[in-house]
């Protein structure tokens, strides 16, 4: 399992997951739980590698090659 998210992908995703995991606190019913999808992001920032990128052989990471080679 190679990293694959650059540093400003990784921000963005961290930033990202926290405020959608955030919404679980402000939003009523069960639209809250919705917001626990924020989970993803946020964990996929934290260990630098997006399955989703895997899949689609793609890599932010500069200098890096894509996840296919």
């Amino acid at each position: 399992m190679h990293s694959n998210v650059g540093n400003s992908d990784r921000i963005i995703r961290i930033i990202a997951g926290v405020f959608i995991l955030g919404a679980f606190f402000v939003l009523e019913g069960n639209a809250r739980w919705l917001a626990l999808i924020g989970v993803i992001p946020l964990v996929t920032g934290l260990v630098r590698w997006c399955p989703a990128y895997t899949l689609l052989g793609l890599s932010t990471r500069t200098g890096s090659h894509t996840a296919s080679t």
